[in-house]
Parts: structure tokens; C-alpha cells; sequence
């Protein structure tokens, strides 16, 4: 017996090895493109609230694993679920995290008492101002275009449950692709 199996090893074509091969290759690489597009996808920016750093039209990789892990951090761009209406999808920078008292004078962001660098700010919208203090498993985010941005100051706090991923690379166009501030 032992002396038939290995006769049908050696009588084995070629051909058939390397078909099998090529099957178990697209198997191993549509699980591959799956687990991918589980993770990460492509999203198209709509609208000016985040330039001058990421403008209409412009192509970036969303990580959804990051909010699911929990590792959202103050800086971080984010798409996230329109509280208001949640067909449509907003990009805009969290600013501060749960627990964090928030504060908005003048336009300037202050963070449990400190003064928020914000170097992605163009221009600081001078008519804001509130203070809150962001509730567990919530964020506070604003567009880096303060004037023409609806964010936090306009319909609250987004729940962690409402964010889609977080951005760190644009894609398109070439001229600009690259890792976000």
C-alpha cells in the first residue's frame, strides 16, 4: 500500500499541482482582498470644511478598524455618520476626547483649561464660543475650515458608535497624495 501511494504521488501530472496551486493562491488572495475591503475604503471628499489641508474632490483611504479598536486620538481626522442626518458621511478633525472639558472663546479651542495648538487652522471663525464638558464614548470634532464647517458647535457631540474610520492618507489627487496632517 505504502508503495501505491507514492506511485500515484510520482504519477501525478504537473499540471494539475500547479492548478492547484493557482486555486489555493486566488482563494488565499480573495480572502486577502476581502479582509481589505472590511478594513479600509476609498472615499470621495464633498464639500471645503477641512481645507486648506484636504479640498473637494479629493480621494482619501478610511481606516475602519481604528474606531473600532478604540484608538481615536485628539487630531485625528475622522469620517463619521451626520448626527443630524445619518445618509450622509462628514470629515472633520477630533478636537477633543470623552471626559475633556471643551471650550470655544473667540474661536480659539481650549482643552481642560490649555490652549489648543492647531496649525491646520487657516483662519479661526471669531463667532464661536461654548463650553461642555464631551460624555464617555463621545467626540467633539470641528472642520479646520471654522467658518464653513457644521461640526460639534452645530449639532453636538458624536457618539463613538457614529464614526466611520479615521483618515490618514489622501490618495488622489497625485500632486497631494501622501499622509494627512
Amino acid at each position: 500500500m505504502q508503495g501505491e501511494a507514492q506511485e500515484q504521488l510520482v504519477e501525478q501530472p504537473v499540471a494539475g499541482r500547479s492548478v492547484e496551486a493557482l486555486w489555493t493562491g486566488a482563494k488565499a488572495g480573495a480572502l486577502l482582498v476581502a479582509l481589505y475591503m472590511s478594513l479600509f475604503h476609498v472615499s470621495i471628499v464633498r464639500g471645503g470644511s477641512m481645507s486648506p489641508g484636504i479640498h473637494d474632490g479629493d480621494r482619501i483611504l478610511v481606516d475602519q478598524l481604528g474606531p473600532l479598536l478604540g484608538s481615536v486620538a485628539r487630531g485625528d481626522i475622522v469620517v463619521l455618520r451626520c448626527p443630524l442626518d445619518p445618509r450622509y458621511d462628514y470629515i472633520k478633525r477630533v478636537v477633543a476626547l470623552p471626559g475633556e472639558t471643551v471650550e470655544v472663546r473667540h474661536g480659539r479651542v481650549w482643552i481642560d483649561g490649555f490652549e489648543l495648538e492647531e496649525p491646520y487652522v487657516e483662519r479661526q471663525d471669531p463667532r464661536s464660543a461654548l463650553r461642555m464638558v464631551v460624555p464617555d464614548d463621545s467626540y467633539f470634532v470641528m472642520g479646520d475650515n471654522r467658518r464653513h464647517s457644521s461640526d460639534s458647535r452645530e449639532f453636538g457631540v458624536v457618539a463613538g458608535e457614529q464614526l466611520v474610520g479615521v483618515v490618514g492618507v489622501r490618495l488622489w489627487p497625485l500632486e497631494r497624495a501622501g499622509a494627512l496632517p
